[in-house]
């Protein structure tokens, strides 16, 4: 009998499993990968930032070096060697979460779950016996309505094919731009692969800050991605090695079409519980096909617990990891808490952005009186030193109260200098809290502290 089962070693699932074994809980974790870690560690995080890391040194060697006196620096692609790196990177880290694993004394139960009845969880011809079961299933690509994905052909790919393809493509169409779809599309174009973004929407990464949006896109834009915006595509066919497109225009209903190596389709994931059994289960679903759960993860079947993708909210690895430490305290009896107001997101191109709390739109729909503090990265030296001059940081304030409320940064090192303010909102810090703290130069960071003086009497170097 074990006191937890969980279904799932994602960011989610593991780190449930090793807070619980923390708090004395003999716990079992069922995956049937072959490695542990999940979507994001196997197929999707981990190996994608490799790849924006390879090309980013590419980029780096092709288009800086000489301008740094490093001559003759001209650098080829090995595509079966970045794969090897790629792969070895992902192999670094699934072995490190075996051995957290075998320390921790998490038994893997190996083979894919469903759950007949509450306790009990099947494996195989196998029944294993739980006082709590905590799904943490994680997502799948969402399919898109005529176009039908074969990451085996290499041709139409979602994102687990595209990280995987035999040779670099000349031309590539990336279907949806949100950050899949834009951090796997600046690979390939800083490979050498000309990018065509088809987006839906008018604006490229949804729910982002607007005058971010603009920035980015005009930067994307910049280093060679071409951009189809208000675009519903219709269908997608592959013939003769090569894979075509056919969408409308919105503004007008015109008929269009794209041709190209590769299709990427990156038009957002969808919760992975298909096979679990939770219908049967009586487990209460959403109408968008997550699971329900109230306000410690709890299901509407009892000792049955549900994070990370497979219930609402961000799509995020790192908020399924909090929600994994917090459910497994909740289930030791203890108190578990998430803070859904600051939660970061980062995109992790060149530039990175990164965001966290309210953007300008929403604090303005709520009616309240902001004050909005901005730093260009061109005023930092140490990112002008670094070819990376390019963007902000949007700091925004209440303007009654100067409790920081959110903050939007486009440049170098956003996804590290995001946190800065993250602290400082779980602390309910001021614009001028953030002000008054010294930050050493030079360094990026300093540009977080320009924008909290410009929520004030100004920024210094502005």
């Amino acid at each position: 009998m074990y006191d937890l089962i969980v279904i799932g070693a994602g960011p989610g699932g593991y780190v449930c499993a090793i807070r619980a074994a923390q708090l004395g809980l003999k716990v079992g974790v069922v995956e049937g990968r072959e490695a542990l870690g999940g979507t994001c560690l196997n197929v999707g995080c981990i190996p994608s930032k490799a790849l924006l890391h390879a090309s980013h040194m590419l980029h780096e060697a092709h288009e800086n070096f000489e301008k740094m006196g490093l001559m003759n620096a001209h650098v080829d692609v090995d595509w079966t060697k970045m794969q090897s790196y790629k792969a070895d990177t992902v192999q670094g880290n699934t072995k490190g979460i075996e051995f957290l694993f075998k320390k921790n004394k998490i038994d893997w139960i190996k083979g894919w779950a469903t759950i007949p009845e509450a306790g009990k969880v099947k494996v195989g011809d196998t029944v294993h016996e739980a006082k709590n079961i905590v799904i943490a299933t994680g997502s799948s690509p969402a399919a898109l309505k005529g176009v039908t994905v074969d990451n085996d052909a290499g041709m139409i790919v979602d994102s687990t094919g595209a990280l995987a393809l035999a040779q670099i493509p000349k031309s590539m169409v990336v279907i949806g731009a949100g950050v899949i779809g834009l951090e796997l599309g600046s690979v390939y174009a800083r490979l050498g692969a000309e990018v065509t973004v088809v987006e839906y929407l008018d604006v490229i990464t949804p729910g982002m800050d607007g005058e971010v949006q603009k920035a980015f896109q005009k930067m994307l834009t910049k280093q060679g991605l071409s951009f189809v915006m208000g675009a519903a595509v219709q269908s997608a066919e592959a013939k003769d090695g090569q894979a075509t497109i056919t969408y409308a225009l919105k503004k007008d209903d015109s008929a269009h079409s794209l041709t190209a190596d590769v299709v990427l389709v990156a038009t957002g994931r969808r919760p992975h519980v298909d096979g679990l059994g939770l219908d049967a289960l009586g487990v209460t679903m959403t109408d968008r096909g997550f699971v329900k759960v109230d306000d410690h993860w709890a299901t509407s079947v009892k000792g049955v617990y549900a994070i990370g993708d497979a219930v609402p909210g961000p799509m995020l690895a790192h908020k399924a990891e909090d929600e994994g430490m917090a459910v497994a305290e909740v289930i030791a009896g203890k108190h578990g808490h998430v803070n859904y107001a600051v939660i970061p997101g980062v995109i992790y191109t060149t530039p990175e952005v990164a965001n966290v709390g309210l953007t300008e739109e929403q604090a303005k729909e709520g009616g309240r009186k902001i004050k909005i503090g901005k730093f260009p990265f061109m005023g930092n030296a140490r990112a002008k030193a670094q070819f990376l001059g390019e963007g902000f940081v949007k700091l925004i304030a209440d303007g009654e109260t100067d409790r920081i409320l959110g903050c939007h940064i486009i440049g170098p090192s956003a996804g590290d200098l995001i946190h800065e303010v993250c602290v400082a909102m779980e602390f309910g810090a001021s614009a001028e809290d953030l002000a008054l703290t010294c930050h050493a130069h030079p360094t990026v960071s300093e540009a977080v502290r320009e924008a909290a003086l410009a929520c004030g009497g100004g920024a210094i170097h502005a």
